[in-house]
């Protein structure tokens, strides 16, 4: 296994204004980059890089995947809430009761987000961003433990996880009914083999596990663009 996740990249009407968004939640600074775009640079060895791609297509539906952050206290989650809104985002509807410990929010694009309650043992020591939380089967969790090299650390229920063998946030898919698909997901992950790798071996391996092609990346024709068992799109970028 020769790639690694390069970045969750989100589609953004505003870019810049949503990177300042992130940047303000999670404690981070906004990179400009001719290459990469306008990124939040990982925070730590075992950090995720965040990337906000522009688009004209507006978000019509529910997110299939959506970041949850964590709480140490309850004065935290609070504080992190309240936070949230002074930057410009707001409470959320996705069908919750509405007697949840999380807290369902969205950025100033409708992104949807959750804020965990504190005392959450599955995030335990996973930082700030505790989860990427997919929608998706089972078998996209095998998948993406295949693709990654990263163990499955829950499998229950349908229910699967993963995390980088370095830790940091959990990559999870919640198992069946799966949401209904509304045109291209705006948020997507992106990978990339390391400097001097050989992307298209690592294509034909993503193939062999069960990937399908679905045409150029995202963000530049030179992107390798595929789904995976569950036809949710991802990119494979040039070796960096």
């Amino acid at each position: 296994m020769t790639i690694d996740l390069f970045a969750i990249s989100v589609d953004a009407r505003e870019p810049l204004r949503l990177a300042r968004f992130w940047a303000g939640l999670l404690g981070r600074e906004v990179a400009h980059d001719p290459h990469e775009g306008i990124a939040l640079p990982p925070d730590g060895d075992a950090g995720l890089r965040i990337r906000f791609l522009p688009t004209v297509t507006p978000k019509v539906a529910q997110n299939r995947i959506h970041f949850d952050l964590t709480s140490a206290s309850p004065r935290g989650q609070r504080e992190t809430v309240a936070r949230v809104i002074e930057l410009g985002g707001r409470h959320a509807d996705v069908g919750q009761k509405g007697d949840e410990g999380h807290v369902v929010l969205a950025d100033g694009e409708g992104n949807e987000f959750c804020v965990v309650e504190a005392g959450n043992n599955f995030l335990a020591g996973c930082g700030f961003v505790g989860a990427v939380n997919c929608d998706g089967s089972q078998a996209a969790g095998y998948f993406w433990s295949e693709a990654l090299g990263w163990p499955l650390v829950w499998d229950q229920d349908e229910e699967t996880a993963i995390q980088s063998p370095r830790g940091g946030a959990k990559i999870t898919w919640s198992g069946p009914p799966l949401m209904p698909r509304h045109g291209r997901d705006r948020i997507h992950l992106d990978l990339a083999p390391p400097a001097g790798g050989d992307r298209e071996a690592e294509v034909d391996r993503l193939l062999a596990l069960g990937a399908t092609r679905v045409g150029t990346g995202r963000h530049t024709a030179d992107d390798v663009g595929l789904a995976d068992p569950d036809g949710n799109e991802f990119c494979v970028l040039t070796p960096r």
